[in-house]
């Protein structure tokens, strides 16, 4: 770059911009907001927090998912001269427009086809969204591939995995290993867990994060979606993805290789810090994350995750080892699931219990395009939602 050459800004586009993770990518942007030019933000149904963003942004275009959001959207943003769309054909626009780097951050199955427009259009997708490989991991791989798109993992695990994983040398590479906190229920037997309530769920004892990801993280589905996650993303077989405890959510994940050698991330548990790797890369740039102390820390634990008290890994397992549409029923049933819990319609381990009974129940077909996950999804969700009416 020559010298007093303003430094071109980098487009950027954030998909679900008002929960945990997209507020977290807000934060960051508005730290240096001469760096980004910001196309457009989405949100669900929080029009009061999207228009926050909106103001302090300035992006070209918002998104509200729900029509009903749409009028007190527009009034808002009136005179700003900032574009107002509703629904979710208008989420799957925002991300067709001309970001080079989108985040996506929208929880859950709807996240599937905005995030899957944008890496069509080859696009630098960071994504905090496990189901899209999740649900349609071979095919999001084959697309990213064949339309030159870029996938950057936002979670800490995989984000930690990324950063030390030798790509160049993928044979060289024998084990992944995920860490998990364990989550509020770590040390509860399964009597005492039948009685958790939703507040208890949500509490996590050290990440900050949404209702749903914090009730996966409780039941330990969040993992168990990891290990698909990590499979398609880095074409590693599930035997040789393993998970660890790790209460003090200190090393974010290991990459063990045929030396010996065992390579790992750190940092203190903070969104902000995948968060940023993603909006940075292939650069660096800084956060107010709080910096590592080691002494301060002093001893960091591990310890295997218990398979009795917490079926929900085996359970993500078997949905992989089915080579067909496995995975995408488990993370449908366990949507339909964990929404029924927190809405206090069935119990905690009523959760694990109307997966398992979904993956049984409903037939593991291939899926061969993206309307054949739609339609998995949606068969899931049905079933699913008849065990739950069954339970109330």
């Amino acid at each position: 770059m020559a010298q007093g050459q303003a430094r071109a800004k980098r487009r950027v586009t954030v998909l679900g911009s008002t929960g945990s993770v997209g507020s977290n990518t807000v934060s960051l942007i508005a730290l240096e907001p001469e760096r980004y030019q910001v196309e457009a933000l989405t949100a669900r149904r929080n029009v009061a927090l999207l228009v926050q963003q909106a103001l302090l942004l300035r992006p070209r275009l918002v998104v509200i998912a729900d029509p009903e959001g749409y009028e007190p959207l527009k009034e808002a943003l009136a005179g700003t001269g900032i574009g107002v769309a509703a629904g979710p054909s208008a989420v799957v626009e925002a991300a067709l427009m001309p970001a080079e780097w989108v985040m996506a951050a929208i929880v859950g199955a709807a996240g599937l086809e905005p995030t899957l427009a944008a890496a069509r259009r080859g696009a630098t997708v960071a994504f905090a969204n496990k189901e899209c490989l999740v649900c349609a991991g071979p095919l999001m791989m084959e697309l990213v591939r064949d339309h030159g798109a870029t996938l950057l993992p936002v979670d800490s695990e995989h984000s930690a995995i990324f950063q030390v994983f030798d790509f160049e040398r993928r044979e060289a590479v024998e084990r992944l290993i995920l860490t998990a906190s364990g989550g509020p229920f770590r040390t509860l037997d399964r009597a005492a867990m039948a009685h958790v309530t939703p507040e208890q769920a949500v509490a996590h004892p050290v990440w900050d994060m949404g209702a749903k990801i914090s009730v996966d993280s409780a039941t330990m589905m969040n993992k168990g979606l990891e290990i698909i996650e990590a499979h398609y993303l880095f074409g590693m077989p599930e035997t040789r993805i393993d998970v660890l405890v790790h209460p003090q959510s200190v090393v974010h994940s290991l990459v063990e290789y045929v030396d010996g050698s065992v390579l790992a991330q750190l940092g203190t548990p903070d969104m902000r810090t995948p968060i940023a790797y993603a909006l940075g890369w292939p650069a660096r740039i800084p956060t107010p994350a709080q910096r590592l102390d080691l002494l301060r820390t002093g001893t960091l634990s591990f310890e295997a995750p218990d398979p009795d008290r917490f079926p929900a890994l085996r359970l993500a397992r078997q949905a992989l080892q089915s080579e067909g549409g496995g995975p995408t029923i488990l993370n449908a049933a366990n949507e339909v699931a964990v929404d029924a819990f927190l809405n206090r319609r069935i119990g905690f381990l009523d959760i694990e219990r109307v997966v398992e009974e979904t993956l049984e129940a409903v037939p593991h077909d291939r899926p061969r395009v993206i309307s054949d996950v739609l339609e998995i999804d949606g068969a899931a969700r049905r079933y699913a939602t008849g065990r739950v009416d069954e339970r109330k």
